[in-house]
């Protein structure tokens, strides 16, 4: 075939040529072999043949032999089979699509290492943490030579494993030198954590003046791999917390310890369990109250006259939200609250604001509370209350009275465990627990019975709206098949307790609502 090509075709035309003359190649290269082919003898086709079936057994034999026979993993014989393929080494890696190469600080494959036997060595390598292993709160001087570090840590590690602590103390004078101790660690929320659980740490160093030489110095914490500067004791810091410990007065003879706050908590509530507290308790007493989110501004109006008197201290812990602990952490919060007023308080009392404690006529609490002093610790009897069933001759003043003044129904209900809260002497108290403690050093009394008492408004504080939601005209009601009873000893304190809160504070929170 002729082609007479001029120059004046268009660039199209060669274009057409030139892919004319390929298809006319391959054509006579196929014509070729096939030629060849029928033009060879029986013993040529045979011996072809036979070589590509010794090159296929070959192939496969070479997936068995043991990797001694060669110089090379046979994953790597990839790189004998085109000398274009590029080569890595341990210290670059090639970036297929930016073709770049890195340095040795990007991320490797981990390294297989294979041991003289032929055994391959596996490896394991951790990334990221599912849980952390300690986190730290506080930490507090228990004594002369004690100390404990609150904190909480994965639920599964103390729960399949058994890590440990190592306390040491290095004094400021000699910081080189530091003595140390196996650290008694105290779980104290008896398993109800969730991803993380409660521990106290309890550092006691065997040589009881070492620690206090009045100089001050550090704690360090170690957790298994890390070091925690949990407590860092100045002279001062030393020489008030003598002062306390060795006094024969505390400075409060009451101390509560509130749990967890939060949600959207109603105002009204928390001025009448506060006015009504601070009456019963009297004047050497404390409330610390623990904000996990429940303190929004119409709560802090109701507490900001209280701590200007200096009955309320408020801790902000909405931090301690960040971690899964059960309900929101509270555990831990009256773990924290008992040992930085363990020396400041001769009774520390642990209960909820929607619970009031009730000491009967005749007594006050000083001398209930007295009636207990031979026990480290005290529980104290619920009395459920309705939190809906409210009289009929109340039912147009309702927005008038108080919670506790028109919730007159007491649940009577028999045959059930009823949860019980209760108080403590703290100096004798290692950890401690939302119900009782478990970690005390002394007797524990639960005959309490007509001597002290607590009435339960469950769900109350949790409720910014008029509580009363049935009105009834009788001494006793069943409802839901629950059996009430007419019970109108909180009803008759209230107005005392609203001219005490006149008398201290005045009308500041006479506006407050629901």
């Amino acid at each position: 075939m002729v082609l007479v090509l001029n120059n004046n075709n268009s660039s199209k035309e060669k274009e057409e040529v030139v892919v004319v003359k390929e298809k006319e190649g391959r054509r006579m290269f196929v014509g070729l072999i096939k030629v060849c082919w029928r033009s060879s003898g029986a013993e040529l086709k045979l011996v072809l043949l036979t070589a590509l079936l010794f090159l296929c057994s070959f192939a496969t034999l070479l997936q068995f032999l043991p990797y001694r026979f060669f110089l090379s993993p046979s994953n790597d014989l990839r790189h004998c089979l085109s000398s274009s393929t590029p080569t890595t080494n341990s210290k670059s890696i090639i970036v297929n699509n930016s073709n770049t190469t890195t340095n040795s600080s990007s991320p490797q494959l981990p390294v297989q290492k294979r041991q003289q036997d032929g055994v391959v060595k596996r490896g394991f390598h951790p990334y990221g943490s599912a849980a952390y292993n300690f986190i730290f709160m506080s930490a507090y001087r228990g004594g002369p030579n004690t100390f404990a570090v609150l904190g909480l840590s994965s639920k599964p590690l103390h729960l399949y494993a058994n890590p440990t602590y190592h306390c040491l103390w290095a004094p400021h004078h000699d910081p080189h030198n530091p003595i140390s101790t196996p650290g008694h660690k105290i779980l104290p929320d008896w398993g109800y954590g969730r991803v993380y659980t409660v521990v106290v740490v309890n550092c006691t160093f065997p040589v009881p003046s070492a620690a206090a030489d009045g100089q001050g110095g550090q704690l360090l914490l170690n957790t298994t791999g890390d070091t925690i500067l949990a407590l860092d004791e100045t002279p001062q810091d030393f020489a008030s917390f003598t002062a306390q410990f060795t006094s024969r007065r505390p400075m409060y003879d009451y101390v509560y310890c509130g749990s967890s706050l939060y949600g959207n908590l109603s105002p009204q509530r928390v001025r009448e369990w506060l006015a009504y507290h601070v009456r019963l308790l009297g004047a050497r007493s404390h409330f610390v109250i623990h904000d996990a989110g429940g303190v929004h501004e119409g709560v802090m109006r109701v507490l900001r006259p209280w701590m200007e008197k200096g009955f309320v201290t408020l801790q902000d812990i909405k931090e301690q939200e960040r971690f899964d602990g059960y309900y929101h952490n509270q555990f831990l919060i009256v773990n924290d609250c008992l040992h930085r007023y363990r020396f400041a308080a001769k009774w520390m009392l642990f209960f909820d604001l929607d619970e009031f404690i009730f000491a009967p006529k005749k007594t006050t609490i000083n001398s209930v509370l007295h009636s207990f002093s031979n026990f480290t610790q005290f529980t104290i009897q619920q009395m459920p209350m309705s939190n809906k069933l409210c009289l009929s001759h109340d039912a147009s003043t309702t927005f008038r009275k108080w919670g506790f003044e028109k919730l007159v129904y007491k649940d009577v209900k028999r045959g059930m465990r009823r949860d019980r809260k209760y108080g403590v002497q703290p100096r004798n108290v290692f950890a401690t627990g939302v119900h009782m403690s478990q970690n005390t050093v002394g007797k524990t009394t639960h005959k309490t019975e007509g001597r002290i008492k607590y009435f339960h408004y469950h769900g109350t504080m949790s409720e910014r709206r008029e509580p009363c939601r049935q009105f009834v005209n009788s001494t006793q009601i069943a409802v839901d098949g629950i059996p009430y009873v007419m019970d109108t000893t909180m009803r008759n304190i209230a107005g005392a307790v609203k001219r005490f809160e006149l008398k201290m504070i005045g009308s500041t929170l006479q506006r407050t609502r629901q």
